[in-house]
């Protein structure tokens, strides 16, 4: 096999709630995680030596600070293989958006290389090595939704939701990031939201197990918007007219900045995004997509 191609999705937390800050600095959390069908395309090919990145997204590093980047280096030592790597990535997914792209890229290249060179690496393997990565990029190794503890990095794949059978999703991007390390350090101003209340994650995943969307959406929460509303006022607006037009569930992604908003079907989704785009204008990016 000389080329790999994989779709890469995205990803958004129906729920992220922080319990507490660790003592090793990380944030311990409870998290259900549900794939996206919004997806990058990576594909992966055999070289002679070293690590080539292309991206299709001029503003993406392709240096060693990528985590594609990283992820392939983690494989070619940890598989012992001298050869080199070719990887493009084709960019759909917004940066610094929350949806998991950089952390879903890293897994399914390591995904995408144990296939290259004939699954040199076990399944617990390439999970410690995603780990390492980051806290997301286990869950991209797996294609359910999941119940994501620890620091996030423990996942429990769970069979798809009841609640959003034939639901899509629209995504918004109000074209900002916001930093992650940010988001988390300024926990420490909003203690209900960094001593979140335990038992949230199965209590929605009970109501998810149901077939009503709306009383599922009761139960999302995402401790992170605590300091990210106030900082950024006009995700606070996206939400209330998401929700005061008729969304049964909206919420901000981890640690954002994108968005959105869950309706049981792709024509209400993009009757939805109209409305939005004859409220704020065309300058957020959108996006509709299946769950």
């Amino acid at each position: 096999m000389s080329t790999v191609i994989r779709q890469s999705p995205a990803k958004v937390n129906l729920l992220l709630n922080i319990l507490r800050k660790r003592e090793d600095g990380f944030h311990e959390l409870e998290s259900v995680m549900q794939p996206v069908q919004l997806c990058d395309r990576l594909e992966a090919a055999k070289a002679t030596a070293g690590i080539t990145l292309t991206c299709s997204n001029a503003a993406l590093p392709v240096d060693e600070t990528n985590l594609v980047h990283k992820a392939a280096a983690a494989f070619l030592s940890a598989a012992d293989i001298k050869g080199g790597i070719k990887i493009h990535l084709e960019k759909t997914i917004p940066l610094a958006a929350g949806l998991g792209g950089g952390s879903g890229n890293a897994a399914h290249t390591l995904g995408a290389l144990n296939e290259l060179f004939d699954l040199p690496l076990s399944s617990a393997r390439l999970q410690e090595l995603a780990a390492a990565l980051g806290s997301d990029v286990p869950f991209f190794l797996q294609s359910q939704p999941a119940l994501a503890y620890g620091r996030g990095e423990l996942i429990q794949p769970l069979a798809p939701f009841p609640a959003l059978r034939g639901a899509h999703i629209l995504l918004i991007h109000p074209g900002f990031g916001i930093s992650t390390a940010w988001a988390y350090q300024s926990l420490s101003s909003f203690p209900t939201a960094l001593h979140g209340r335990g038992g949230r994650a199965q209590q929605l995943i009970e109501s998810l197990r149901g077939s009503d969307l709306a009383a599922a959406g009761r139960y999302f929460y995402n401790s992170l918007e605590a300091p990210a509303l106030p900082k950024h006022p006009l995700l606070a607006l996206y939400q209330g007219f998401l929700s005061a037009s008729g969304a049964p569930a909206v919420l901000m992604s981890g640690s954002g900045s994108t968005t959105f908003a869950i309706t049981p079907t792709r024509e209400s989704a993009e009757r939805l995004r109209e409305r939005f785009q004859s409220k704020f204008g065309p300058t957020a990016w959108t996006a509709v997509a299946a769950l």
